[in-house]
């Protein structure tokens, strides 16, 4: 059996295939043009990384945290965790460096232009932080402290020098701004800073425990509770006009 093609099927598919119209470039498809998936994945996964051992850290605590638990929620292999970061203590390092001691210069920064009065400091002191870091998960790394410390003595001092110290620092600043300003009573600073930190510290353990499963205080606003412990701290931190005649 012989088949014969005329010249114009020939010419008619030879047309359809050869001068059909090519799109501009300006239509390819976006992904052509963009990195590819895996590059993206590549530069996003030391923050992927952080973001779910800051979850597992808060869920389950230091301790009973695995590195595969990490990699797992991250959606990478064990092997590929520790291309970023040598240890678990490691990782737990750069989980604090990531949301806590990385922002002591920009808080400090902001100190420095603050122009209100000191007592108007320690309100938005205490704002702030419910703001930045309390209401965060972040806000949970001082409860998995006070819980393990004892049992890591080697990230109990990494964190007293990358948090407590600079934390305990900016607050001394505050104080002593209203003692020279003589808007603050001249008090013993360096405990005057644990009257200023509990108020706080208890909002951060109550978030992370009791806070999770009580029902009987729903309508608990922490904004609320920092204010007035502001007010309650204030009234002994400021100086009182003397009215005796």
């Amino acid at each position: 059996m012989t088949l014969t093609l005329a010249a114009s099927d020939i010419t008619l598919i030879t047309s359809q295939s050869l001068n059909r119209p090519v799109p501009p470039t300006t239509d390819l498809p976006t992904r052509l043009t963009e990195p590819p998936k895996r590059a993206r994945r590549k530069d996003a996964r030391p923050g992927e990384l952080l973001q779910a051992a800051l979850s597992l850290f808060i869920e389950k605590g230091y301790a009973a945290t695995r590195a595969e638990e990490v990699a797992k929620r991250a959606g990478v292999s064990k092997g590929t965790l520790f291309l970023y970061f040598d240890s678990k203590e490691e990782l737990f390092k750069a989980v604090v460096r990531e949301n806590l001691s990385g922002y002591f210069s920009a808080w400090n920064a902001e100190f420095a232009a603050f122009e209100g009065s000191s007592a108007d400091m320690v309100k938005e002191a205490m704002t702030q932080w419910w703001l930045r870091v309390g209401s965060t998960p972040a806000g949970g790394l001082s409860k998995l402290m006070m819980s393990e410390a004892s049992n890591f003595p080697e990230l109990a001092a990494f964190y007293q020098q990358e948090v407590m110290q600079p934390g305990h620092d900016l607050l001394r600043r505050i104080l002593l701004r209203g003692v020279a300003r003589g808007e603050f009573r001249d008090i013993d600073v360096q405990y005057g800073v644990y009257t200023m930190l509990a108020p706080m510290m208890f909002l951060a353990t109550w978030v992370h425990s009791m806070g999770k499963v009580c029902t009987a205080n729903d309508s608990f606003d922490p904004l609320k509770y920092l204010m007035t412990q502001a007010d309650n701290i204030l009234q002994g931190l400021c100086v009182r006009p003397d009215t005796r005649k």
